[in-house]
């Protein structure tokens, strides 16, 4: 049995959802457990993660709510704001949250480049380690240096990269992105996600070897032992069905062994985000 460690639900709203642009038709529309778990059940996932695409504690309270109603979603990665000067007070309440394993902030969607460094998120980041919370990092290439900067500040805090921090699948140009992903890969309080793949390629016309020499970058720097999938589902749909993001990977992994595939598909997205049975 697998884990998908990153997808997403949301009841769509056309202000509050506002990133999903015109171009996304196909994912202007309502996403929920009941639409996931035939999907999970066919490709025989046993459960997920669910992770924020809002960023309010309303998002973190929905996700919660549909965790606490669905067996199948074992953990939820939510927002809380890191800047808060309340900060303490915010954490000490979701901790009582069996399901929710850590937090995310869309720091790909920030103007300064520099977000990452500033004190008070920084200071928002040193108090997660007290309650075992994860941090998933969700940027782009030229945020890779300073993700590198942040993650050294705190060795003890568990970070994941989402999406191999988007690599441009599109036009092939991978230069700044190895370099900060070989970089980043060094601090051994990183992992990272096997996600969003068709997303950052070209949507109508991709193939499987597009992506085959960042993984092979990733495969060597992280090890097998720091990768774990994730679909990205429902954005995935933009580009491939939930099994065609799946196939992708899983014939890359193909050949690894059955002890290391259970590592990726599983055992490690259960271990970096304790998810129970």
């Amino acid at each position: 049995m697998k884990i998908d460690s990153h997808q997403h639900f949301w009841k769509y709203h056309p202000i509050k959802d506002a990133w999903i642009t015109d171009d996304m038709k196909v994912i202007q529309q309502d996403f929920m457990p009941s639409d996931l778990e035939p999907l999970l059940i066919k490709n025989q996932f046993e459960g997920c993660v669910a992770v924020q695409a809002d960023q309010s504690e309303e998002e973190t309270g929905f996700l919660l709510d549909l965790a606490k109603e669905n067996v199948f979603i074992k953990g939820v990665v939510g927002w809380v704001d890191l800047c808060a000067a309340n900060i303490d007070e915010r954490l000490e309440y979701f901790a009582k949250y069996e399901k929710l394993k850590g937090f995310r902030h869309i720091v790909q969607a920030e103007a300064d480049l520099d977000f990452m460094l500033q004190e008070r998120f920084q200071n928002g980041i040193s108090k997660l380690v007290k309650h075992n919370f994860t941090y998933d990092i969700l940027i782009f290439p030229k945020h890779l240096e300073n993700a590198a900067k942040l993650v050294a500040h705190f060795p003890n805090q568990k970070f994941v990269i989402d999406h191999l921090a988007k690599p441009d699948f599109k036009n092939k140009e991978f230069n700044e992105w190895e370099k900060g992903i070989r970089a980043i890969a060094k601090f051994p309080n990183v992992m990272c996600k096997v996600s969003g793949l068709v997303t950052e390629a070209d949507w109508s016309n991709w193939t499987r070897e597009d992506f085959t020499y960042c993984l092979d970058v990733v495969t060597e720097v992280f090890g097998i032992d720091r990768l774990m999938f994730g679909s990205d589902w429902p954005v995935s749909l933009l580009a491939a069905s939930y099994s065609s993001s799946c196939d992708i990977v899983e014939d890359y992994f193909s050949k690894f062994s059955r002890a290391d595939q259970d590592k990726f598909w599983s055992s490690n997205a259960v271990q970096f985000y304790h998810l129970q049975g």
